[in-house]
């Protein structure tokens, strides 16, 4: 029974960060393919949209190096799953940013017709 407990605690993780990959990727092909994914206008604005991604991996890992401090979870683990965690939300960052509207310099909203 011991042993089954530890092969879950050390497989579980990888099939919750595999299944978050496999999501994120499958959202964004098909996005690729509808021919819709996020554009923006200045080369600043796509560099930051670009990298929303990789930075919440690089944030989820690190705020799991933190957390592994205070819990008993062993440190490869935890930074599996930050980094599975960050690439979620950097995907939901990625969305919700690509859906802004753009922002004129007198700072209104430019409506697209």
């Amino acid at each position: 029974m011991g042993l089954a407990i530890e092969i879950m605690r050390n497989v579980l993780p990888l099939i919750i960060v595999g299944g978050i990959g496999v999501f994120v990727v499958l959202r964004l092909k098909h996005k690729y393919n509808q021919g819709n994914l996020g554009q923006k206008k200045t080369k600043d604005a796509q560099a930051l949209l670009d990298s929303l991604i990789p930075l919440g991996m690089l944030f989820g890992s690190a705020i799991s190096v933190v957390f592994s401090m205070f819990f008993s979870i062993s440190l490869v683990t935890i930074i599996c799953l930050g980094a599975g965690i960050g690439l979620l939300f950097g995907y939901f960052a990625y969305e919700i940013y690509s859906k802004r509207e753009p922002i004129n310099q007198t700072g209104d909203i430019v409506k697209h017709l």
